[in-house]
């Protein structure tokens, strides 16, 4: 544990600091309301619920102000790209993005639960207070509603004993656009639940877009100023203090207190959420710009297990290993952008992504493109985006761990080292990589065959066959394939792959491997990267934790995720 904080000290500390932001406005909004003398009155009708209300609702702003600020994707990759010369410390936080907007979405929910339960209370309280014949003070209150009596300066907006609290919540700006925040919120949420998201991502795309709902109810929730305070006029002629308990000779001659006055507030989350949607704007016109240039498809590939590979070339395209781009094709949806890591390297002359069917969405763009007598369809494309690949060539021991078609970052890396030792680049601070590909079926080995073939090939021609050590996994077999293979076993090349490395039957054993790694190389700084399902990622990290030694000097291993 104490291994892991050194390691991850200020990704600790911005979430200390934003746990620490929200503790600190609830507590301070909460004793504003609770005990200024402004909300003396308006406390009388509501009690506790009114600084419930409040303090949620300004974390509400707060929290809603740094929601997009994690997915402002050229954002994210202009800080990765300055502070590329930082340490992995420094950096490791851009890699939590979508974690981070995660938890920030978790404690929108939380507020927004207590601000509805508060408001709830308020609304009844409103209600009981204006049915209230009893002469109380809340009742007197109640009664300044009435336009003849105080004006517009009344304190509940409930003005009739005949008005429901329904009414109110649907009839109110800010009980209209209350419904409207949360209905939204919780489309949102539930459509972005892991499941939900990995086998019907068009429904998780779509009501995530109705941010741009949320983003403006908020904006207008505050309009109806439904919470009021006592005037600074009225606190001079009505100071609760001298005058709440002479309430029933307000504005008579045997008082010298008047009847109060109220205001609402001005609404305020504008204030907050301004900057971070002029941003994103910002953003999403970049974007929109970059996508609209033209993308020539230079060469279309059908690999085995359904498995699209494109070949494409746009002007100013300019990507590192690892990154990432956003395809849309109009004839399939115009609205719909989906995320595909790069296969090619930044030293060749094109740019390729693999898309294996997995939805609705890519079957259809796999079938645009096997139809052959068909004209090609277009395609548009936003980025590159950047990842926590593009580390990977920072440190001095990196193991790759691709799950099925979870390979495709590890093959732009894979082919960028490739050029590198084509080239004789020196600056290569990398001396060794391993690389773990997991698939299910023998035919996923066949998309990336030829480029570990010619890596073989390579690492031989120049004398460094101990550079890449690869294994590859077949966890999806019977006993048929595993005889055929076993019969085979002293054959120069393996029978599955075509490969001289043998392919390993079942999952490995990532104890293991850590093992031999960590006594492989004792003092070096060991990058782990993993593109694959969650299950794997708590193994490994588990795994990074166990062997990474105590003293500073000796291996470390770090762990990095893709994210997108």
């Amino acid at each position: 544990m104490g291994n892991w904080l050194v390691n991850h000290w200020l990704l600790v500390l911005i979430l200390v600091v934003w746990l620490g932001l929200n503790v600190f406005l609830f507590i301070y909004t909460f004793l504003t309301y609770e005990m200024s003398d402004k909300y003396y009155y308006t406390r009388e009708i509501l009690g506790t619920a009114l600084a419930f209300a409040r303090a949620s609702a300004l974390c509400l702003n707060c929290n809603s102000m740094l929601i997009l600020i994690p997915v402002c994707r050229n954002l994210l990759s202009f800080l990765r790209g300055t502070c590329s010369f930082c340490s992995h410390t420094l950096r490791k936080p851009l890699d939590h993005n979508l974690t981070f907007h995660k938890l920030v979405a978790y404690m929108i929910c939380i507020f927004t639960a207590i601000h509805i339960i508060a408001h709830l209370f308020n609304f009844e309280h409103y209600s009981r207070s204006q049915q209230a014949m009893d002469g109380s003070l809340a009742s007197v209150l109640s009664t300044l509603s009435h336009p003849e009596k105080a004006g517009n300066s009344w304190l509940n907006p409930i003005q009739s004993p005949n008005t429901t609290v329904m009414y109110v919540a649907f009839t109110s700006i800010a009980g209209l656009t209350g419904v409207l925040i949360t209905t939204v919120l919780i489309l949102m949420v539930t459509s972005a639940m892991e499941f939900i998201r990995r086998n019907y991502f068009e429904l998780f795309w779509y009501t995530h877009h109705l941010f741009i709902i949320y983003i403006i109810c908020l904006g207008l929730h505050g309009l109806g100023g439904i919470v009021r305070a006592q005037t600074e006029e009225s606190m001079s002629e009505n100071h609760p203090h001298n005058c709440s308990e002479s309430y029933q000779k307000w504005g008579t001659h045997e008082s010298k207190c008047k009847h109060p006055h109220f205001e609402g507030h001005p609404p305020a989350s504008w204030k907050w959420i301004l900057a971070p949607i002029a941003l994103y704007i910002f953003e999403r016109i970049l974007r929109f710009y970059r996508s609209k240039q033209k993308v020539v498809i230079t060469k279309v590939v059908m690999h085995p297990s359904k498995v699209l590979e494109l070949q494409m070339r746009k002007r100013g395209f300019s990507m590192e290993v690892g990154q990432y781009i956003f395809v849309n094709c109009p004839s399939i949806s115009l609205l719909e952008w989906h995320p595909f890591t790069l296969t090619s390297a930044p030293e060749e002359d094109f740019f390729s992504i693999h898309v294996r069917a997995a939805g609705d969405w890519t079957e259809n763009f796999i079938r645009a493109f096997e139809q052959q007598h068909s004209p090609m369809p277009r395609i548009e494309v936003d980025g590159p985006f950047g990842t926590v690949s593009e580390d990977v060539f920072q440190y001095e021991v990196a193991v790759l761990v691709g799950a099925g078609i979870g390979v495709t970052p590890f093959a732009s890396i894979l082919k960028s080292i490739w050029y590198k030792f084509q080239r004789a680049d020196h600056k290569l601070k990398t001396q060794k990589i391993y690389f773990y590909w997991i698939c299910r079926e023998t035919g996923a080995f066949a998309w990336f065959n030829h480029l570990l073939n010619s890596l073989e090939q390579e690492m031989e021609e120049l004398g460094k066959v101990g550079f890449l050590n690869y294994r590859l996994f077949l966890t999806g077999w019977d006993s048929n394939i595993a005889g055929h293979a076993a019969f085979n076993f002293d054959k120069a090349t393996d029978i599955l792959t075509g490969l001289k490395q043998k392919t390993f039957f079942g999952r490995p054993m990532w104890d293991n491997e850590f093992s031999a790694v960590a006594t492989a190389h004792p003092k070096s700084v060991v990058g782990v990267f993993l593109c694959g399902p969650q299950t794997l990622a708590k193994s490994l990290r588990k795994c990074c934790h166990r062997y990474s030694s105590l003293d500073p000097r000796k291996v470390q291993f770090y762990f990095n995720k893709e994210n997108f």
